[in-house]
C-alpha cells in the first residue's frame, strides 16, 4: 500500500474524509513553498497537492490561473517543485505529497528523467490534468517502476467506458471532478454529485477524492459516506494571497483546523 493509500485508509478508519489541500508551488513566492507545505501537514492535512505552475492551466479558474502566473513570474519551474519537496523531506515531513499539473512541463523535462527524480525527491504521486488514460501508458509504466501513484481524473460527463478504463489503471485514488467546469470556490456541493460518485463507486475500487469548488467544513462533512477525500484549493490559494507574508503559515494552520474541525496541531 502506498503512502497515499495509507493516509486515506487512516482517515477512513478514524471516521472522517481525508483532507487534501492544494497550493501552487512558487506562489506567492518560491521561498515560502516549503514553509506552507509544513504548515499544512502540521495543521492536520492528510495529503497535500502541490501545483506545478504552467502557462496554460486550462482546468483552472481565475484564482489558480493567477497563482500560476505569479509563480512563473518568480521563476518557479518543475525542478523547483522537486527542490521544495526535497527540502521538506529533509525536515522529517513524511506525509504524502502529490504533484498536480499539466503534461507539457513533464514532457519538456523528459519523462524518463523526471519520474525517477520525483520519486527520489520524495514525491508520492502525480495528477496530470490533461493526460487521458488512453495516452498514459508511458507515464504509468514509469510511475509503477518508481513506486509513484498516477492519479486519474473523472468528471460527471465521463462515460462508463472511461470510468472502466480508469478503474483498470487507478492507484492511490481517483480524482472526481465535482462539476463540468474549472476550479474555484463555490457555495454548495452540486446536486448531481452523489449520483456521479455512486456511478464511479460501482466500477472503481480505488478511493474516491472530490475536488473543484470545495471550501467549507460543511462541504467536507457532506462527502461522508460518498467519498474518501476532499481537495480544497482555490479558497486556500486566495487566503494565502490575501494574507500578509509574515502571517501566512499561521493563517493556513487556522484554516485547516477549521476544515478538519480539530483544534491542536499534529505532526
Amino acid at each position: 500500500m502506498s503512502r497515499i493509500a495509507e493516509a486515506i485508509a487512516r482517515a477512513r478508519a478514524e471516521g472522517r474524509v481525508a483532507l487534501m489541500p492544494f497550493i501552487a508551488a512558487g506562489h506567492p513566492t518560491p521561498a515560502e513553498t516549503p514553509g506552507l507545505l509544513r504548515a499544512l501537514f502540521y495543521a492536520g492535512a492528510d495529503v497535500v497537492e502541490l501545483g506545478v505552475p504552467f502557462s496554460d492551466p486550462l482546468a483552472d479558474g481565475a484564482t489558480n490561473q493567477r497563482a500560476n502566473e505569479v509563480a512563473l513570474a518568480h521563476g518557479m519551474t518543475l525542478a523547483g517543485c522537486l527542490n521544495a519537496v526535497r527540502q521538506v523531506r529533509k525536515e522529517s515531513v513524511t506525509q504524502p505529497i502529490v504533484l498536480m499539473g499539466y503534461y507539457n512541463p513533464l514532457l519538456a523535462y523528459g519523462l524518463g528523467r523526471f519520474v525517477p527524480e520525483a520519486a527520489a525527491a520524495g514525491v508520492d504521486g502525480l495528477i496530470v490534468v490533461d493526460l487521458p488514460p488512453e495516452e498514459s501508458d508511458e507515464l504509468l509504466g514509469l510511475c509503477r517502476e518508481n513506486g509513484l501513484d498516477l492519479v486519474y481524473l473523472l468528471a460527471p460527463t465521463s462515460s462508463d467506458e472511461r470510468i472502466g478504463l480508469v478503474a483498470e489503471r487507478a492507484s492511490g485514488f481517483v480524482y472526481c471532478v465535482s462539476v463540468a467546469g474549472v476550479t474555484g470556490a463555490r457555495d454548495s456541493l452540486p446536486e448531481g454529485l452523489p449520483a456521479f460518485l455512486s456511478r464511479v463507486r460501482a466500477r472503481v475500487n480505488a478511493p474516491l477524492v472530490v475536488g473543484f469548488g470545495l471550501s467549507k467544513p460543511e462541504h467536507i462533512e457532506g462527502l461522508k459516506g460518498l467519498a474518501d477525500g476532499a481537495v480544497v484549493g482555490s479558497a486556500l490559494v486566495n487566503l494565502i494571497e490575501q494574507t500578509p507574508p509574515g502571517d501566512r503559515e499561521a493563517r493556513v494552520k487556522d484554516y485547516v483546523g477549521v476544515l478538519t474541525g480539530r483544534s491542536g496541531a499534529r505532526r
